[in-house]
């Protein structure tokens, strides 16, 4: 029996997922255990194990598609068994209704649905056969939703053509939807038979965009054979704008378009421009309708700008009355810069939706306030070369203010809880968040039961975490159940900063940059290194008094390393 398998929930605040890529393809062999996917969680990229054994008969959600926790992923079950009535109970489906559910629609208000589609259809609708099964090895790819609020899409450009040959991996399309445009990449090989939403058209999701294929196939067969099949040629703008257009005037529309902000360009090519420098603008695509891709950044020479000779006023402007001292002679026209207004709207990834989303929630429920105090480093720095210089040895100055935070944080269990609402939930266990900064956004790798770690053991866990956080290897468990959190843009030479908690956490310490400068000792004006430690607290757990001495606890082990090692 056909097993169905929904978009699993791979984190605690997973809402939607999206597959990054497809290891098993429809007809496949399956066995338990084999990875079907990778799929991309707002917080990494896991692979996702099959739990049963047959064959995969259908993919619903498409590689670069995302989809809400528990939408259809695929179905496996056994070689040729009919999955139709599975796919229109679970899904937007691709297969038409049971005949049996028609069947139950008493005469006259069936003839009353035929009326008002007569009316409001643009032509006489077709006529379309008995549903029938798909041909093996043919695929209905539909308008795919690549966003969590998008409704429909128009298609910007096809970048194939029907009757042309289409690898797996190949784009097939730029579409637009409400928030960017995006390349469509397809996930099936043969031969594109037919194109239902043609370039400029705009169609709600699920709508029929293509059909791919073995040459030769029955396309006519194929489309009725679909849920949406008698809807798939009915023109989405008015038969206006439809008119043939002569094909010099299409090219020069397309020229306009790429002159006006739409510059096609391959996700490679985009990323080789920008770690050159190189403006795209300047750039000419040698791809498929002059696509810009990696060969054409690799061949790239700049070429010598020309200057474009400057237009003579046709009368001095003057702004203002002049100075009687000064001769009219003297006033020189004033040359104003010009330029040209330009923005771009970047679709925003599912890591950094979610970012936006808990730091909101965070800053505007937690009654956050800030504690700072500055360290005396001149005992860390010393300590530290002493413990490099050990064989096999190596600590950042990172390392030892989580250290130190630990080992407060044992001293002051107040700053290691949690607001519940009714009750505070006090951590008998110290876990502490690590802001990492990556391609996308942010994460906190956790480094568990820090209190009970050595230096090295620090470092050698935030260095594993932090390089598997940037990869997107990290586990989901490894960045959940923190305590306290420490972010640190000292690195940055950032002096002082404030952070936004870290719920449910009810603090977290922002560290700043190792200042060299003036100190009074001993009444001395001596030279000192310092560093600023900021502190973010929940008011609602943490009062200001608690948050100060914790910082003076903190302090002082910072300036003396060697309390630490005790």
């Amino acid at each position: 029996m056909a097993e169905i398998i929904n978009m699993p929930r791979l984190s605690d605040t997973m809402e939607e997922g999206t597959v990054a890529k497809w290891l098993k393809q429809v007809g496949d062999k399956i066995e338990e255990g084999d990875i079907l996917a990778e799929i991309e969680t707002d917080k990494a990229t896991m692979e996702f194990e099959s739990f049963h054994e047959g064959t995969l008969l259908h993919i619903g959600i498409a590689e670069g598609d995302g989809a809400p926790v528990d939408s259809l992923l695929a179905i496996i079950g056994e070689d040729g068994e009919d999955i139709s009535s599975l796919l229109t109970g679970g899904s937007a489906g691709n297969d038409s209704t049971p005949e049996s559910k028609t069947e139950e629609v008493p005469e006259e208000e069936t003839e009353a649905v035929v009326e008002i589609q007569q009316a409001e259809a643009v032509e006489e609708p077709k006529t379309v056969a008995p549903a029938t099964e798909i041909p093996e090895g043919v695929e209905i790819i539909t308008m795919p939703r690549l966003s969590d609020t998008m409704e429909e899409g128009t298609v910007a450009s096809w970048l194939k053509q029907e009757g042309d040959l289409v690898e797996e991996g190949d784009i097939l399309a730029e579409i637009e939807t409400d928030k960017a445009t995006m390349e469509f990449e397809s996930f099936y090989s043969g031969t594109l038979l037919h194109i239902g939403i043609q370039e400029g058209q705009t169609a709600p999701v699920d709508e029929v965009l293509a059909v791919i294929g073995p040459a030769g196939t029955d396309v006519e067969a194929v489309l009725a054979s679909g849920a949406k099949a008698d809807e798939v040629d009915k023109p989405e703008k008015p038969v206006e704008e439809t008119v043939d257009t002569p094909v010099a005037e299409v090219n020069t529309i397309k020229e306009a378009a790429s002159s006006n902000g739409r510059i096609f360009a391959s996700p490679l090519a985009k990323k080789m421009a920008a770690d050159r420098g190189i403006s795209l603008v300047e750039v000419k695509g040698t791809g498929e309708q002059g696509r810009i891709v990696k060969r054409d950044i690799e061949n790239y020479s700049p070429a010598a700008k020309k200057e474009a000779p400057a237009a003579a006023p046709a009368a001095p402007a003057v702004s203002s009355i002049p100075d009687p001292g000064i001769a009219a002679s003297a006033i020189q026209p004033i040359a104003l810069p010009v330029g040209e207004e330009g923005s771009e709207e970047v679709k925003n990834s599912q890591m950094r939706k979610v970012i936006a989303k808990r730091l909101a929630e965070s800053k505007f429920t937690a009654p956050h306030y800030y504690l700072t105090i500055e360290v005396d480093m001149t005992q860390a720095k010393a300590s530290r070369v002493k413990i490099n210089d050990l064989p096999d040895t190596k600590v950042s100055f990172n390392d030892l203010v989580l250290k130190a935070c630990a080992l407060a944080l044992r001293k002051h269990p107040q700053v290691n809880t949690s607001w519940n609402g009714d009750t505070t939930k006090y951590n008998h266990h110290i876990h502490l968040g690590v802001a990492v900064a990556v391609d996308d956004g942010l994460v906190v790798p956790v480094v568990k039961f820090a209190d009970q770690m050595s230096l090295m053991q620090i470092n050698n866990t935030v260095k594993d975490l932090a390089g598997r956080a940037r990869t997107k290897k990290i586990k989901p468990d490894e960045m959940d159940g923190s305590t306290f959190t420490v972010s640190n843009l000292g690195m940055f030479g950032i002096l002082e900063f404030t952070s936004i908690i870290n719920q449910p956490n009810s603090a977290i310490l922002s560290v700043g940059a190792i200042v060299e400068k003036p100190v009074v000792k001993d009444g001395a004006i001596v030279v000192g290194n310092t560093m600023k430690l900021t502190l973010a607290c929940d008011h609602r757990t943490v009062d200001g008094a608690t948050g100060a001495q914790f910082l003076q606890t903190l302090r002082a082990f910072i300036e003396n390393p060697v309390t630490m090692l005790a």
